[in-house]
């Protein structure tokens, strides 16, 4: 076993390496600059994203789509990624985290829109989309399709199912002494019961749980902002200064190189928002909604949530908490270093975190679970998405028991390979995306409801590469 983690730990740095940075990086910048920022529609679409929409076809309403999305994007990476980009990029891996969700707005809202734009309609009614009906139907290359739905039926299991799993049951093990068997059988028989119902089912779940989650923890972080108010303004400081320039060990900190805290920072970034992964627009193109401009602006608003607020607090919290008692977080990293910050609030500091992280984990898990039963199907039919769902249930528990590094080395090697097609996508088709946006936001109405016909797709047939 520690002669595959030093393999996948080879892979995963190969992989996250300089090129990728680059791309990624570089495509959240491009996409910014050709939908002209469309980062400042921001509070346009946060309005958008809670006026329903049922005058399209879809199989749940826009505000479902985007609390299924955030499901599954706010999650671990909104608090033990952080923690673990912080322990091992030290504290300016926290702006590079940040500056990855600001210009990543552009990337998920160009994706979104690519992923309405080619959705199709299958012989039963339900909607399909994502990177891989973009790059079957928009750029004719199914190729890199079907290596799209491998990489997202694989990752699944890493950054939304195991790497879940095992974060919320080290938390309740610390917390409350209560076996990881346990908490993993707990949380698989609740998964199976959600996922069971399918889309509309996680939808109608996550539409309750994503707003209370997200609230309950802000105000965590906000508490423990206002105990650490005299570390606030050094530990930006701190994150603005360490971003830019070499560091050395001390106060708490790992020394780094600049390259290791972007390295961090932004795969961290990206595991958090998920940004330019291709992940949400799954889920988006079964948005009801009038054209595909109007969604895209509503799936942006995730990204905002997930990394430019959550994920900033989570940062503050963390680096000014180690200014405040260096001793106490020496050494730690992920969950252990989120918990020792959480302590602070007297009695029910650890409870608000290990709350927060179990309903962050099981949220995670049920959005997951659609985008790997899509990707499968893509692949194999709607005959597989029953034997995934066990085995994605079984997964649940068994990422419960297993070990941190290795389980977030394997996610990131995921990631990585992912991305990619996606990227691909929304490079070639950049022309596709400013076209849609001046149709219907430069020149046009975001009332205007398109009258491209959706494709129609009988039942999926098993491809071969």
């Amino acid at each position: 076993m520690e002669a595959f983690h030093e393999f996948v730990k080879w892979i995963d740095g190969y992989l996250w390496g300089p090129p990728m940075l680059v791309l990624l990086f570089g495509t959240h910048l491009f996409l910014t600059f050709r939908t002209r920022f469309i980062q400042k529609y921001i509070f346009k679409a946060i309005k958008l994203s809670v006026t329903k929409d049922r005058s399209a076809e879809g199989d749940v309403s826009q505000f479902g789509a985007l609390t299924t999305a955030m499901a599954a994007t706010i999650g671990t990476g909104n608090i033990v990624g952080v923690a673990t980009a912080v322990a091992l990029g030290g504290p300016g891996a926290v702006l590079w985290c940040w500056l990855t969700g600001v210009f990543g707005i552009a990337t998920k809202y160009s994706e979104a829109l690519l992923s309405v734009k080619y959705r199709v309609k299958t012989s039963d009614g339900t909607m399909l989309g994502g990177p891989m009906y973009a790059l079957e139907n928009g750029l004719g290359q199914k190729w890199l399709a079907v290596l799209f739905c491998i990489f997202t039926s694989i990752a699944a299991f890493g950054i939304g199912n195991t790497v879940q799993a095992n974060s919320i049951s080290s938390m309740v093990k610390e917390t409350f002494n209560i076996s990881p068997y346990i908490t993993g059988i707990i949380m698989a028989i609740l998964t199976g019961i959600v996922i069971l119902g399918g889309v509309k089912s996680i939808a109608r779940v996550c539409e309750k749980l994503v707003p209370f989650m997200a609230i309950f923890y802000v105000l965590g972080c906000i508490v423990i902002l206002v105990m650490n108010a005299k570390y606030v303004g050094p530990a930006i400081a701190l994150i603005v200064k360490h971003a830019f320039t070499p560091q050395a060990a001390g106060g708490g900190f790992a020394g780094a190189t600049v390259m290791m805290v972007a390295r961090y920072g932004i795969a961290r970034g990206l595991f958090s928002n998920e940004s330019g992964l291709g992940s949400a627009p799954i889920v988006a193109a079964a948005a009801q909604t009038r054209n595909p401009v109007r969604q895209a602006l509503v799936s942006s608003t995730g990204t905002f949530w997930d990394t430019v607020v959550v994920c900033a607090m989570t940062g503050l919290v963390l680096v000014s908490s180690m200014l405040e008692n260096p001793a106490a977080v020496q050494g730690l990293q992920g969950a252990a270093l989120t918990k020792v910050a959480f302590e602070q609030i007297p009695i029910i500091g650890p409870i608000v975190l290990t709350v927060g992280l179990l309903t962050f984990v099981f949220s995670t898990i049920l959005g997951w679970s659609y985008y790997g039963e899509r990707a499968i199907e893509y692949l194999f039919g709607k005959a597989a998405i029953k034997p995934y769902r066990i085995v994605w249930v079984i997964s649940v528990f068994l990422g419960s028991v297993m070990t941190l590094p290795l389980v977030w080395d394997l996610a990131d090697a995921m990631n990585a390979m992912m991305a990619i097609p996606n990227l691909i996508s929304l490079l070639l088709l950049s022309g596709v995306i400013v076209a849609e946006t001046r149709k219907y936001l430069w020149e046009g109405s975001l009332d205007e409801v398109s009258n491209e016909p959706i494709r129609l797709y009988g039942e999926r047939k098993q491809v071969s590469i």
